[in-house]
């Protein structure tokens, strides 16, 4: 049975490249939560008053992977100690945030943020924030698939693609062929 995870991890295009090409994830959908308005759109959440994130919404099959490696995909391949920003994408909707959907996906992330935290992983404090899902908006269409479909755009290939070359040689067992 399919199960979902959402996370923020600053622009939305980077965080869908990088789940699409795991093994076991079926679908990637960017999209908007965490804020306070219904059905916004791109432009009222770059203005950075509605409250919502960017985020991915990953629909994947426990059982070829599971939340935990999720999980170490979602804290590698961003930096979860900058409030509101991941490189040079400033505001709250880049924040870091893990939108857990059940109790297990809660219990799962606070452990795991604990134990960064102990072994002190990041140099900084952890600033990723862990709170229930509440409503999902899907992003307009143009953003669906953004780095597959614009890939030699002067942001894919400066921010999105080192990225996920750095992503594919990390979890290189956990991609798909």
């Amino acid at each position: 049975m399919e199960k979902k995870a959402t996370f923020g991890a600053g622009c939305f295009w980077c965080v869908e490249a990088v789940f699409q090409n795991l093994k076991g994830v079926s679908r990637v959908v960017s999209g908007y939560t965490g804020g306070h308005i219904k059905n916004p759109t791109y432009k009222q959440v770059c203005e950075g008053t509605t409250g919502h994130a960017e985020v991915a919404q990953i629909s994947y099959d426990p059982d070829q992977i599971s939340y935990s490696d999720l999980l170490q995909v979602f804290w590698q391949t961003h930096d979860p100690t900058t409030l509101n920003r991941q490189g040079n994408d400033v505001g709250t909707q880049y924040r870091s945030a893990i939108f857990y959907h059940d109790q297990q996906q809660l219990k799962e992330a606070e452990a795991m943020k604990n134990l960064l935290e102990e072994q002190q992983v990041f140099t900084g404090d952890i600033v990723t924030e862990i709170e229930p899902l509440a409503e999902f908006y899907p992003a307009e269409d143009y953003h669906q698939n953004y780095f597959n479909q614009h890939e030699n755009q002067p942001y894919c290939q400066l921010v999105i693609r080192p990225k996920l070359e750095k992503f594919r040689k990390s979890f290189s067992h956990k991609l798909n062929n």
